[in-house]
């Protein structure tokens, strides 16, 4: 069995064609796609942190827009009893 090795490799890279270098260079895009989206990991606790987050900022803006919607329908209230 062949121990691969970076010099092995290149000079098996120096023996290609260009259509050869092409599939071979197609093919370390690949890995390499592959690779960046594998070491992804989902960090739970982070989701959970922007969740609660966000859920006050909501509760929030909730509070804000019922009061301006209570005014709103006051008002219109008064309008419609003139």
């Amino acid at each position: 069995m062949t121990v691969i090795t970076k010099e092995y490799l290149k000079q098996e890279l120096d023996q290609f064609n260009d259509q050869q270098l092409k599939q071979v260079a197609d093919f370390i895009a690949f890995i390499k796609f592959q690779t960046r989206f594998s070491q992804e990991t989902v960090n739970i606790s982070q989701f959970a942190n922007l969740y609660q987050e966000f859920a006050q900022e909501d509760r929030e803006l909730a509070e804000a827009g019922i009061s301006d919607y209570a005014e709103l329908l006051s008002s219109e209230d008064k309008v419609s009893k003139n």
